[in-house]
């Protein structure tokens, strides 16, 4: 299923449980991506930030995928009237 980001707090949710769902602290993750704690407390708990490169790399050390899911919908022309 996928779960719509829209704001720092939805992706601190998502982190959340994605990082749980590794069996992972967040002590642990912090070291996996190389940033401190606090980092990694204050992104789960929605803190916007204009770090978005360790925040994406926490998001791949905790197994999220994230991706771009706009569709493209090419308008087509009206049939000719009769």
């Amino acid at each position: 299923m996928l779960t719509p980001i829209t704001s720092a707090a939805d992706f601190g949710a998502a982190l959340t449980r994605a990082r749980k769902g590794l069996g992972l602290t967040q002590r642990e993750l912090a070291l996996a991506v190389g940033v401190g704690e606090r980092f990694i407390v204050e992104l789960e708990a929605g803190k916007p930030t204009a770090q978005l490169g360790k925040a994406l790399a926490a998001a791949r050390a905790a197994g999220m995928s994230l991706a771009d899911t706009t569709e493209v919908v090419i308008a087509r022309p009206p049939p000719p009237s009769r």
